[in-house]
């Protein structure tokens, strides 16, 4: 799981000195030509789409509303991490939805710890000009925060530069993951309902 054979702690014994925090605060939005009711039913029934539009991440059920997500292996500065992570998908509260961190049952993480704090909101929009007349704008916001305890001969490197470089991988995964994941979400969503895809002609 870490390169130069580094053996890390869990996740629950964590220590303070050798523990760097990575935090990034997040928004993105996408389009659905279909009005508000249309797209919430859409994103209520996530035992569908979700799983199909998170490949190639790894993604198991956890219960009704959670899913373990694998996200594949990242690194900087010669070390790396294979994070797995638990995203329990509430049920909508009046058009917003939100999805939050839950452990990963049989799954103890190793040397890392993560907080995703996410919200969707949905705004519906008309406009002759669409093929519906009308448009569902999709706002989302991310607070994500990421907890890894880092092996020795990280730690002899100046903090200042392993928290930048960890910042800027954070942001890499996320912006490759969301831009993937929001992509995969519209062209599910316009192929069931035989629209076309917002951006394209025709």
């Amino acid at each position: 799981m870490v390169s130069n054979d580094q053996t890390l702690n869990s996740s629950n014994n964590l220590g303070v000195s050798d523990t760097i925090i990575f935090e990034g605060y997040y928004v993105g939005n996408m389009e659905m030509y279909a009005d508000v009711d249309t797209v919430a039913s859409y994103l209520d029934s996530h035992q569908g789409w979700f799983t199909r539009c998170a490949e190639p991440m790894d993604v198991k059920p956890i219960g009704h509303n959670g899913y373990a997500i694998s996200l594949g292996r990242f690194g900087s500065l010669n070390f790396q991490i294979q994070p797995k992570i638990g995203l329990h998908l509430l049920p909508q509260n009046r058009g917003v939805y939100k999805i939050e961190t839950i452990p990963v049952p049989g799954h103890k993480p190793e040397g890392y710890d993560v907080d995703f704090s996410a919200a969707m909101s949905l705004e519906e929009k008309q406009n002759k000009k669409l093929p519906k007349g009308q448009a569902t704008h999709v706002e989302w916001e991310l607070n994500l925060q990421t907890k890894v305890q880092m092996p020795k001969f990280i730690q002899a490197l100046p903090q200042s530069l392993v928290k930048a470089s960890g910042d800027k991988l954070l942001n890499q995964i996320v912006r490759q993951i969301s831009k993937r994941l929001t992509h995969k979400v519209q062209e599910d969503f316009h192929t069931m309902m035989n629209l076309p895809l917002p951006g394209r002609k025709g």
